[in-house]
């Protein structure tokens, strides 16, 4: 690889055919893995039953399709690096060769899962703005040795005008962080990153296939057998039924959070953000280390997030919405857990306030009586299938006055502000943001209504702001027409 790793000086001029690390073949197992699920999952159902024989067949099919796949992708895909641009040739049956010119190229981030860094390798993506808010990938080096990966990067920095990208350990020393996360900030994200849908899963799980897995923490049975050394603990399961229950969602909750401290701690740990002459550079990562550019020119908005916990205790998580993507997503996380004046302080180096100078405005009752006049007609139905239904129709009813209650206090916490050179707006009781939009950056303001937002006179207002995921939309809700208009007019002027 160190011939290959010259090169080109010349402006038309290609260097040397280069390929993947020979060990993709073993990197890339676990994209092989998850791609053959379907066949894992039969191969462990033969082997239950002893049908050795399928079992074989089906691991022979593996081996042929998904491995041998693998090795003709490793053996047909050829890079080459030149003065102004990298030159991808790949596809078997069908060729493709894409040219990503490096004025072009936006980022060069560098990935490193356990086994790339146990092997001394790296995973390189190239982004261009082509590949903005898309799922494909511009550019993507899946193993390649990391000193050739950072050659790499620093070769595009340099045709870009840019210093060469120092080592971690030169950057640390040098520099100090924006933001950084200790052991301890870490832990504490954990316990706020609880989530209730790993909660559902697990009870689903344990009701749906809990008897095939011998694992039902709902039943008597399951504490029964888990605690036959202990006779009071035994007997009070016995006799109550409803502490079987109690003792299942313990479990669960306690799994959740486990569940919350391990994920975080595998994507967090370490957590450093530098900012850079063009952006921020942020890594972390315990068994996958990744280290991303985050350009401050593609940024498009900021979203500060928190809940009613988080909040008591002054704790927000910075989100800048980009055209650059991270992971496939286009909100990159800059801080996981932080207070205010430490948010305040990277959007400042954007020269962006975390705050409106002026007052907030409010949106209009109607957003609590419009949903409340939906569940009406429901509700008196029910009320009136009470003898009929009985503790369901209660269970709905109880239901519909704390979506009523969770309405009001989102309606509570909706408002929104505008100065100078920004929109902000924030939304949600229980799932709070504060939705930070430059007004430059703003695309396109729509006014939507439906039939039934018409009868209370509201509409919303929605703007389009490029780049983004799913927890990106930005509106503002229940503002009566003329407001809508108003705030329109003042946002285009």
């Amino acid at each position: 690889m160190s011939d290959a790793a010259a090169i080109s000086t010349g402006h038309d001029l290609l260097g040397p055919p280069e390929r993947l690390h020979p060990l993709y073949l073993l990197t890339g197992l676990g994209q092989a893995l998850r791609g053959a699920w379907g066949m894992l999952a039969a191969g462990a159902y033969f082997a239950s039953q002893g049908s050795w024989l399928l079992v074989g067949a089906i691991a022979a099919l593996f081996i042929l399709f998904s491995i041998g796949s693998l090795y003709l992708r490793w053996l047909k895909l050829e890079y080459r690096v030149g003065a102004d641009e990298l030159r991808i040739d790949s596809g078997w049956l069908n060729r493709t060769s894409r040219a990503i010119p490096f004025d072009r190229v936006t980022d060069v981030d560098l990935e490193q899962g356990p086994l790339h860094r146990l092997l001394g390798l790296a995973r390189v993506k190239l982004e261009t703005g082509g590949s903005a808010g898309g799922k494909e990938e511009e550019g993507v080096l899946h193993t390649i040795a990391l000193e050739r990966a950072e050659s790499l990067r620093d070769h595009v920095r340099t045709r870009k005008g840019l210093a060469p990208a120092r080592s971690a350990v030169e950057t640390e020393a040098a520099t100090a962080a924006i933001f950084a996360m200790d052991g301890k900030r870490v832990l504490t994200a954990g316990l706020f990153n609880f989530s209730l849908a790993v909660i559902a899963g697990l009870f689903g799980v344990t009701q749906t296939m809990g008897d095939a897995l011998g694992f039902d923490p709902f039943e008597r049975q399951f504490w029964i057998d888990l605690f036959a050394r202990s006779g009071p603990v035994r007997d009070l399961i016995m006799a109550h039924r409803i502490g079987a229950a109690i003792a299942g969602s313990i479990l669960l909750v306690l799994l959740g959070i486990g569940t919350g401290f391990t994920r975080t701690l595998l994507r967090e740990h370490r957590f450093r953000l530098d900012r850079t002459e063009t952006g921020f550079r942020r890594r972390r990562g315990l068994l996958t280390l990744t280290d991303v550019s985050i350009p401050a020119k593609r940024v498009q908005a900021a979203i500060l997030a928190t809940g009613p916990v988080r909040r008591a205790f002054g704790w927000w998580e910075l989100k800048l919405q980009s055209l650059a993507q991270d992971g496939g997503k286009g909100d990159h996380v800059v801080a996981p857990l932080a207070h205010e004046p430490e948010a305040a302080e990277i959007l400042s180096s954007l020269h962006w306030p975390i705050a409106p100078t002026g007052s907030w405005r409010p949106v209009s009752r109607a957003y609590v009586t419009s949903f409340v006049g939906i569940l009406i007609p429901a509700s008196i139905v029910t009320v009136v299938a009470i003898p009929f239904l009985g503790p369901v129709a209660l269970l709905w009813l109880a239901g519909a006055g704390l979506a009523i209650g969770m309405r009001w206090l989102d309606w509570k916490r909706a408002r929104y502000a505008i100065d100078r050179e920004s929109l902000f707006v924030e939304r949600g009781w229980w799932r709070h943001r504060r939705n930070i939009l430059p007004r430059a950056r703003i695309q396109s303001v729509d006014i939507a209504e439906s039939w039934w937002s018409r009868m209370f006179g509201i509409c919303t207002l929605r703007l389009g702001v490029a780049g983004g995921s799913g927890f990106s939309d930005h509106h503002v809700p229940a503002l009566s027409r003329h407001n809508a208009e108003a705030l329109r007019a003042e946002l285009l002027s």
